[in-house]
């Protein structure tokens, strides 16, 4: 179910710790040189229930502008490529610090590659 506007909604993240936690400690681990990925089936999901992101952005990547560029750059890519994810599914996206060099279309391109997308060798 696409929200109005294409918003990144409350509902569409991931906001507690034991939330990141139980991703981890569950989750598939999709491994690139500008981030990881790790992917597990939401907790109570059902049919209808959409993907939800967490995003993990340490100090390692830079100042507090470059880390909130990466993280406008994979909140966008995920509330674009959010139909094409597996619905009912967690995501963890956790950047290295070579992702605050890449531009978005690199960033498009590897994270689509690890999580699946358009025949990429991840999920």
């Amino acid at each position: 179910m696409e929200p109005r506007g294409g918003r990144f909604r409350r509902a569409d993240r991931l906001r507690k710790p034991g939330e990141f936690r139980r991703v981890s400690a569950e989750g598939q681990r999709h491994s690139g040189s500008s981030f990881v990925v790790l992917q597990a089936i939401s907790k109570g999901a059902s049919v209808g229930v959409g993907s939800r992101l967490g995003v993990t952005v340490s100090r390692k990547v830079g100042g507090a502008v470059q880390r909130n560029q990466v993280k406008r750059r994979l909140r966008e890519w995920f509330r674009r490529s959010r139909n094409a994810l597996p619905p009912g599914n967690d995501w963890v996206v956790i950047a290295r610090p070579r992702a605050r060099a890449l531009g978005y279309a690199a960033l498009v391109t590897e994270l689509d590659r690890l999580s699946g997308i358009a025949g990429g060798s991840g999920v």
